[in-house]
C-alpha cells in the first residue's frame, strides 16, 4: 500500500520531510501541502508533480485523497490540526511539541481516548537513532543492573537570534526529557534548573549554558547540560550508570581515525547531520504502521508528558527553585505502548 500523505507546514523541517517521503523512503506519496505562507507552499509544490496546494490545513485534512497527515507547522497550531486529523479518522505524525500547553495536550488525549485507538505519533526522533537504541537495549536487558544515574549533554554550535533561554528548555532539553522517560521507563517527578557562569558568546540577558536536574519517579537522577553557543559543533552525549556497569551513547558522526599517537573524527555541524538516519527510520516505521492500519512510536501521552515537564522546567528556570511535575492519570489506551 502507498500511503498518500498531506503535509501541513513546509518550512525547513517540512521540506526536509517531503524530501524524505518522496526520495528516500518507500510506501509514501506526498499528494497535498499547505503553509501559512501560500507562496512558499506553491513554490514547494512546483517540484512535486500532481501535488495540490490547499488554502487551509482543515481543507487538506478533509481531502479524500489524503490518507495520513504530517504536521510540521508552528507549534501553537498543532492542537487544531491534530484534533482535526483524529476527527477525520486519519493517522497524524506531529513534530514536537504535540501542543504548547498542558490543556491542549489533554484535549488531544481525550479525543484519542474517545475514538478508542491511537491516531497520533509525536516526532521524538532520538528514539530511532542507532546509538540511542543500543543504549536502551543495554538498560532494558539488565546488562548494567538497575539504573542509578543518567548524564546527558546537548550542545549546539550556535542558535538563531530569535532563540531565547526558554527555548533551551522547550526546544532542546525537551529531547533529553523524552529520552530519559523512554530510556528509564519512568515519569518525571521534579525539575531543577541551575545557571552556571554565562558564556561570553551568549546574547545579553541570555542564560547559557544551563544545567538541568531531572528527578525520576523511581529515584534515578538525570543531569542535562544544555549549551547553545558551544562553537565547535553539534555534540550530543549520554550515559546511564547502573549497579553493575555503565552504557555510554556511541558517536555516530563518522569514523574515528587513530594515527601517530593521535585520534580525530568529525563533529556534526547541526541536528540534521547528526540525526538524518534517525529521521529516516522514524518515518519509515510510521509509514509501515499506517499502511497496516495503525500507528507506532511516541504517543500523544509522550507528547503530553514532555510538555508538562518542560512547563515545570520553565518554572524552575524562572524561580531557581525545584519544581514538581504533576501529571494526570495515564489512560488505559497508553498503558500498553
Amino acid at each position: 500500500m502507498t500511503v498518500r500523505v498531506g503535509v501541513i507546514g513546509v518550512g525547513m523541517i517540512g521540506q526536509d520531510h517531503i524530501r524524505r517521503l518522496t526520495r528516500v523512503l518507500s510506501g509514501a506519496c506526498v499528494v497535498a501541502v499547505i503553509d501559512a505562507d501560500l507562496e512558499r507552499a506553491r513554490t514547494v509544490a512546483e517540484d512535486l508533480p500532481g501535488v495540490r496546494v490547499h488554502e487551509t490545513g482543515q481543507a487538506l485534512i478533509a481531502d479524500d485523497e489524503v490518507d495520513a497527515v504530517v504536521v510540521t507547522s508552528w507549534g501553537p497550531t498543532h492542537e487544531e490540526y491534530v484534533l482535526a486529523g483524529i476527527g477525520a479518522g486519519k493517522q497524524v505524525f506531529c513534530e514536537k511539541p504535540l501542543a504548547t500547553t498542558r490543556e491542549a495536550c489533554e484535549r488531544i488525549i481525550d479525543a484519542e481516548v474517545a475514538v478508542g485507538r491511537r491516531m497520533v505519533m509525536v516526532g521524538f526522533m532520538r528514539r530511532y537513532d542507532t546509538a540511542y537504541r543500543a543504549m536502551k537495549a543495554a538498560v532494558t536487558s539488565g546488562e548494567i543492573g538497575a539504573p542509578l544515574l543518567m548524564y546527558a549533554a546537548h550542545r549546539n554550535p550556535s542558535v538563531p537570534s530569535h532563540f531565547t533561554s526558554d527555548m533551551i528548555i522547550n526546544d532542546s532539553v525537551v529531547h533529553d526529557i523524552d529520552v530519559a522517560r523512554w530510556m528509564l521507563d519512568d515519569e518525571l517527578a521534579a525539575v531543577t534548573v541551575l545557571k552556571p557562569r554565562r558564556n561570553r558568546k551568549a546574547a545579553p540577558g541570555f542564560a547559557d549554558p544551563l544545567l538541568v536536574l531531572l528527578e525520576m519517579a523511581g529515584g534515578v537522577l538525570v543531569t542535562v547540560e544544555a549549551s547553545v553557543n558551544a562553537s565547535y559543533g553539534y555534540d550530543i552525549r549520554g550515559e546511564v550508570v547502573g549497579e553493575d556497569g555503565t552504557v555510554e551513547l556511541g558517536e555516530s558522526a563518522g569514523a574515528i581515525v587513530k594515527r601517530e599517537g593521535r585520534y580525530s573524527g568529525r563533529v556534526p555541524a547541526d541536528w540534521r547531520e547528526r540525526f538524518v538516519r534517525a529521521f529516516d527510520v522514524e518515518f519509515q516505521e510510521w509509514l509501515d504502521a499506517v499502511a497496516a492500519g495503525g500507528t507506532t512510536g511516541p504517543s500523544a501521552w509522550d507528547g503530553y508528558a514532555a510538555t508538562v515537564a518542560t512547563d515545570a522546567g520553565l518554572e524552575a528556570l524562572r524561580t531557581g527553585q525545584r519544581t514538581a511535575v504533576s501529571m494526570r492519570e495515564r489512560p488505559d489506551l497508553y498503558k500498553q505502548q
